[in-house]
């Protein structure tokens, strides 16, 4: 029986390993997909019951909003889901980090289930089962990360995502299933600007979700006006000063990296290079 150890390599790459596995937010969601895939296999039923359907939530089986993602009819297009889930979402995951990769995939499975349930309840439809949604949407945002990376025979990957997401659309309209096309732009839309809050799509900047200072509380309620700055100290404006030229040095360093990232892919980064970018990461976050 392999070993099980949590990771005490200080990385931020895996939650724990087990025997050699490094077992990293997206290896995880893939090895629990996997198990109900085959669980699936051999007990049809849990496919039946675990599957999402907005009308038997809503007459009190809640337990699918959690277990759809997990069972899915085994099949090439459910192992083809898995491989490129783990390709692509690792892919992603050594950008972001591990806590925020997981953060993102239950905002995903989060957004899917209350779009599906509203969308569903108002124009039908709406069952859901498997990966397959997830795998989508992490697909199309490693290729907003990476427009220009060559895909199937060389192939720009922006194009691959455009005919992908038009290939999706025309299917909706040919079928006429409006609730699904509804779906797919309101999934599409939050899920980027919740990507971008967890430090993806830097570079789409008129996509909302930017982190801002949040607006002061009074303890009687209500938000206090902003007061008037007062006057700052030869100290307080050399110290401005500082701060100014490191951040807009950090900017430059990590657009550098993530042009390199971009053209060369994330394996083309020094162990050195990694962690300048992770901490590079941890301070624009802490707004530093």
């Amino acid at each position: 029986m392999p070993p099980f150890n949590v990771s005490r390599d200080h990385s931020g790459d895996a939650w724990f390993r087990l025997g050699k596995l490094d077992v990293t937010s997206t290896v995880l969601v893939v090895l629990i997909g996997a198990v109900g895939v085959v669980a699936s296999a051999f007990a049809p039923v849990l496919y039946q019951v675990g599957r999402f359907v907005p009308a038997e939530v809503l007459q009190g089986q809640v337990w699918r909003a959690v277990t759809w993602p997990f069972v899915d009819g085994i099949s090439l297009w459910s192992i083809l889901t898995l491989v490129l889930l783990w390709y692509f979402g690792r892919d992603l995951e050594n950008q972001v980090g591990r806590r925020p990769m997981m953060s993102l995939y239950v905002a995903l499975w989060a957004i899917l289930t209350v779009v599906a349930f509203v969308v569903g309840l108002a124009m039908g439809g709406g069952a859901m089962a498997g990966l397959r949604s997830i795998q989508f949407i992490v697909l199309l945002l490693w290729i907003a990360e990476n427009p220009r990376r060559p895909f199937f025979f060389g192939i720009p990957a922006w194009i691959v995502g455009a005919v992908l997401v038009a290939l999706q659309v025309l299917s909706y309209i040919a079928i006429r299933d409006l609730a699904g096309l509804a779906s797919l732009v309101v999934t599409f839309f939050v899920a980027a600007v919740v990507a971008r809050r967890f430090g993806l799509l830097s570079d789409l900047f008129w996509l909302p979700g930017r982190r801002g200072s949040a607006p002061r509380i009074r303890q009687g309620g209500g938000v206090r006006a902003p007061q008037a700055a007062a006057p700052r100290t030869p100290r307080a404006a050399r110290a401005e000063q500082k701060a100014a030229a490191r951040q807009a040095s950090d900017h430059e360093r990590m657009d550098a990296l993530l042009e390199k990232i971009s053209e060369q892919g994330i394996h083309s980064l020094t162990p050195a290079e990694r962690k300048e970018l992770e901490a590079l990461r941890e301070r624009r976050r802490k707004g530093r």
